[in-house]
Parts: C-alpha cells; structure tokens; sequence
C-alpha cells in the first residue's frame, strides 16, 4: 500500500516543465505516439497487468482514461511492451484525467475507510488502493517492459501489458516491397520535407537512409562534411507532386509521371543527380513529343541541358513546320530558341511563313516588355532573328504583300530587296540568299557529262533533259555552266516537270555569277521537289547570257553510292521531245543534279 501510494503522490507532483525538459533522468527514450499511426492497426490495451481479477473494473477504468489521453495507436512493428514518454501535451492531459480519477477514487477511498471502521475485510482496502495505481497510469505515458513488479528508480512508471501489434514486416516477402511500403509513411521516418510554396506546401516524411542511397546529392546533405542535423528540411523551388515522383522512384523504382508533371518531375531528378528518373523523363517527352508542343518542349530540352531531348524538338519542327508555327506555344519561347530555329536550313515552310510567325512571336514580346506593339518595337525585340529571315527566298508577290508593307524593314532594305528581284546583275542585300532545305542527312550530286567544251550559245529556248530514279529523292537544285568569257551574270529559270502531266513541281526565277572557269555553279530550288522512283521528270533550265561551256560525252545511267551506307541512287537519262536547245543525253546544259536521298 505504501508503494502505490508515493508512486502515486510523486506522479501528481512532477511539473510538466520538468518532463519536458527531461529532467528525470530515470525515465525512458521519447517516442511521441500522440497522432493515429498510419497503419490504422487495431488500439492496444493499455489495462494495468498486475491488478486482481476483482478490480477489474477500475483497471478498465484506468485503461480506458489513458486511451484518450493521446496514448494510442502504437507505431507498427513495436514490440508488445514498450517503454514510452508522452509529449509535454499529453502529459498536461494525463495530469488533468490523473487528477478526475484521484478526485472520483477519494469518495471510494472514505467509503473503504469506514467500511474498515464498521469491520469490513481488509481486501476492501487493497482493492481501493488498487484503483488508485490504475488511475495514477493514465498520468504517466510511460510503459515499462518488465515482469509483474514495479522497476526500481522509476517512479513515474507502471506496469502495463499490450496486445502484440500488427507485425506489417511479415507481410513483405522482398526488400522492394518493404522499401515500397514506407514510401510517404512515417512509420521509421527520420526526416520531413515542406515541399512547395505558400499556401501549397506538404510535409513529407522519408528516411535519410533510402535517400542517400539512391542520389549522391541526399548522401551528401545526410552523410557529407556539411551534412544537416535538422529533421525538417525546405524546398520551395520544387513541386510536391514531382517530390513525391522522385521519391516514389527512390523507394520503389516506380515511374509516375505525366504530361502535367514530367517538366517539373525532371527538373527535381536533375536537382537531385537520379539520371535514371531523368531518362524516363526524356523517354516520355519523346513518346509525346508532337508538332503542338514541340517549341515549348525545345524551351524546356535547352533550359535543362537536355541536349538529345532537343534534337528531337528541332527535327520534328523541321519535319512539321506549318504546324510547329502555328501552335499556341511558340509565341511563348525566348529569343534564343526563336533564333536556334531560324538559323536551321531544314525548315520545311516557305519564308513568307516564317515572317508572319517571326511578327507573331514580335507581337507577343512587346506584350511581356510592356511596350507598344509598333513596328519599332518589333524590330527592336526580333533582334537578330529579322537578319535569319530569308526575304530573297521569297517571290515578289510574297514580298511585296507582306513584308515590304509591315514597316518592320527600313525603306533602304525593301528598295534593295525589290532590286533583287528584278534586276541583273543583282545587288548585294543584307539577308541570307541561301535556299533552305527539309532534309537530314547530306547533300548529294551527280555529274552527267566526262568532259567539257566550249561555246553554248542561248536564244530563249530552255535546255531540258528526262530522267527518272530508282529510288525517292529529294532534288534541291542544279549545276550548270557558266559564260566563256569570263565572270559574267546570268538570269535563269529552273524547272522541274512531271513528265506524264506536264506539271511543274518545283521552279525558281533567280541569278548566278560565274567566274569564267569551266565549274558548275549551283543553282537552287526555293524548296526541294520529290522524286519518286520509276517515274519520268524532265530538268528544264532557260539562261539569259553570254555563250557558257558545255558538257560531252555522257552517260545515260550513273550512280551515286553513299559511302557510310552503301546505298545506290541510280539516276537514268533520256532525250527529251521537243525545243530543247540542243541539250541531250550525249552533250548539253545541267551537267549537274543536286539532291538528297
């Protein structure tokens, strides 16, 4: 009776500051179970283990007044008796229910005195005293694992006996489904995470331990010479959602991505060196990767060093030009991507195009500098992109209609441009003259003639020849002579015609200078035309100029062998009916045909 009666006095005594700053040094390690567990395991009973069958009541009592006190809900994977501490709240609440219990047990307590005065078995007596230590457990959080005797030293101790708890190892047969297990849970966790910004912030548990050993960066905040000892750590610059990817991934080599989460998914891989994440991510950017968001992609691939990723971009804007242009997000992407693309000679849209796509993206830019969108301004904001815009590509007509009238070029510039294309020789202009070309791979040419002669004289009648391969290719332009007498300036007019229904596929009205010497001068189509195999075409070239070279001795069949691969363009030619000025399969004009395979 004694015993029970100074454990009891002593557990009312204990402040509460003083179990907060730990000032007994007899009491266990804290293990706050204040909060359900994540488990949702069954509720232990916390019953006192020594009290006699005949107090029965008032052990359940005394359980029962722990429960609410925040004591339940024991972490998973605790043996059955556990040496605990309540938190500083708890504790304040154990006091208060302590003290109901003390109030209700004194009415029974001189209830028992009298009856021991009336005579009444000595029991009685002990049965209170009983009920005392019961309600003086719901004070203390702390469970001893012991036999049926009290510990010594540890006045704020009682002996209690908890039901085995769920046993959530056993039910993992692998090192992968127990890892995967304690993705996002606290169970074992020994680090939180405030992921987000604002009102947007989670707390997330981990473990340094599955951390550190899948990314070097983890290991070094844990584990390096700078390693942090905080137990919550914050990350505003990353995304919850991507955090829990990453994390999902550490944990379980689980992929969880999506078309809303793979940018900021693989900005955090990235930030946290798991370049296997990182390739998921550029894996399903490549699966997904279409002509609606190819430039916001490209933005992304070149803000994130992802260079394979925005090779993929580029080709398949070359590839879908019109309609890369023409999605909503291409206004969006900076000056430097705007110009990586205007520089490709691979664009497969006519330049007028790209000019109207060029003052688009201006108008959307002078929007975000807050200036006025004149013509001024978007000038000022194109930069350097006006100069890759390739106006001599463009006809008159489209010249003319577009940007000669949208007051983004200078009088100086349109007058220039208006005399290339109407005058010879053409005067030098300040723009690329170079023709773009849709293809990947590299450009290719046959010669048809083994020799060279002089004097081909030009009257208006265009030189043609018909030739047919035997595979697709793609013809870019042609080689053709130049003047006997020196550097001269020629006017010409290149065609190619389908055979069967005299359609021109592709022409070009334009200029060349040559330097006197027997070499071809490349003459270009303003976009390539397709060949197809086993179909006749016919090369037409009409000249305005002086008697040039001219070629003899020709082959009627000559191959092109790619060296890398092997692949041979077998290249056919015929006569072709009709003024043909002379040019035949033996001797003639367009000794040369450019083109890729």
């Amino acid at each position: 009776m004694r015993c029970c009666a100074c454990l009891f006095q002593q557990s009312l005594q204990c402040s509460p500051s003083k179990m907060a700053a730990g000032e007994s040094n007899s009491r266990s390690s804290c293990l706050n179970l204040s909060n359900p567990g994540p488990l949702g395991n069954a509720q232990a009973n916390s019953g006192v283990h020594s009290a006699p069958a005949g107090n029965a009541a008032s052990a359940s009592a005394a359980g029962g007044l722990n429960r609410t006190t925040g004591s339940t809900n024991p972490q998973p994977g605790l043996d059955s008796d556990v040496v605990v501490r309540a938190t500083p709240n708890t504790q304040h609440q154990s006091r208060q229910a302590a003290s109901q219990s003390a109030a209700a047990a004194a009415p029974a307590s001189s209830a028992a005195a009298g009856a021991g005065a009336s005579g009444e078995a000595p029991g009685s007596s002990a049965s209170n005293m009983t009920a005392a230590s019961s309600a003086c457990s719901a004070d203390t959080a702390a469970i001893s694992s012991s036999s049926s005797s009290s510990l010594p030293g540890s006045p704020a101790s009682v002996l209690v006996y908890r039901d085995p708890v769920y046993n959530w190892q056993a039910t993992k047969s692998t090192v992968k489904e127990r890892f995967a297990f304690l993705f996002n849970n606290e169970v074992l966790s020994d680090v939180h995470f405030l992921v987000g910004k604002g009102m947007g912030v989670q707390r997330i548990p981990a473990h340094r331990f599955a951390l550190a050993v899948g990314s070097a960066v983890f290991d070094a905040m844990f584990n390096g010479g700078m390693a942090t000892t905080s137990t919550e750590i914050e990350l505003p610059d990353v995304e919850p959602a991507a955090f829990l990817a990453l994390l999902k991934f550490l944990y379980s080599d689980e992929v969880q991505i999506g078309p809303e989460t793979v940018m900021t998914t693989l900005y955090t891989a990235k930030k946290y060196a798991v370049p296997a994440l990182e390739a998921h991510c550029v894996e399903f950017l490549k699966k997904n990767l279409r002509a609606d968001n190819a430039f916001m992609l490209l933005t992304q691939a070149r803000l994130f060093d992802e260079p394979q990723l925005a090779s993929l971009c580029l080709e398949n804007i070359d590839k879908n030009t019109a309609d890369a242009l023409a999605a909503e997000g291409f206004t969006d992407v900076d000056l430097d991507t705007l110009v990586a693309v205007l520089e490709r000679d691979t664009l497969g849209v006519r330049e007028v195009r790209l000019f109207g796509a060029a003052v688009r993206w201006a108008e959307a830019e002078t929007q975000r500098q807050q200036l006025q969108p004149t013509p001024e301004n978007k000038r000022r904001v194109l930069g350097k992109a006006l100069g890759l815009i390739r106006f001599p590509l463009m006809t008159i007509e489209e010249f003319a209609a577009g940007p000669a009238q949208s007051g983004i070029l200078t009088d100086r510039e349109v007058v220039s441009l208006f005399l290339h294309f109407t005058v010879n020789p053409k005067p030098h202009v300040e723009f690329i003259d170079r023709p773009r070309c849709c293809l990947r791979g590299k450009e290719c040419s046959i010669t048809r003639f083994g020799q060279v002669e002089s004097r081909w004289g030009y009257s208006g009648t265009s030189d043609r020849i018909r030739f047919s391969v035997n595979r697709r290719i793609f013809v870019v332009g042609f080689g053709l002579y130049g003047s006997i007498h020196g550097p001269t300036d020629y006017q010409v007019n290149i065609q190619i015609i389908h055979t069967d229904s005299n359609t021109v596929l592709g022409q070009n009205d334009t200029g060349f200078s040559c330097d006197g010497t027997a070499n071809t001068f490349r003459v270009m189509f303003k976009e390539p035309v397709e060949i197809l195999p086993s179909v006749n075409y016919i090369a037409c070239a009409t000249l305005k100029g002086p008697d040039s070279h001219y070629g003899t001795k020709g082959m009627r069949k000559v191959t092109h062998e790619a060296p890398a691969t092997g692949t041979k363009t077998c290249f056919t030619f015929c006569y072709a009916a009709g003024n043909n000025n002379g040019t035949s399969v033996e001797d003639g004009q367009i000794p040369e045909v450019i083109f890729y395979t």
